[in-house]
């Protein structure tokens, strides 16, 4: 779980910081269909969920001595 987290929250922030650049991923560019506001709360939800997922994930590894 760590690893798909920590992908979906650095996709997430790739995304946002391309969005600044014109730049939007093309598997993103369905998300602006919706509008604007959508694409934000889609890419926020990435990187909030992608967080979540990171920090569970290494809390349920058990720690080697």
């Amino acid at each position: 779980m760590k690893k798909i987290g920590s992908y979906m929250a650095i996709f997430g922030v790739l995304a946002i910081v391309l969005n600044f650049f014109d730049r939007v991923p093309s598997l993103l560019m369905w998300i602006y269909s919706w509008g604007d506001t959508t694409a934000w709360i889609i890419k926020i939800g990435l990187v909030v969920v992608g967080a979540i997922l990171f920090f569970m994930g290494s809390k349920a590894e058990p720690e080697s001595e």
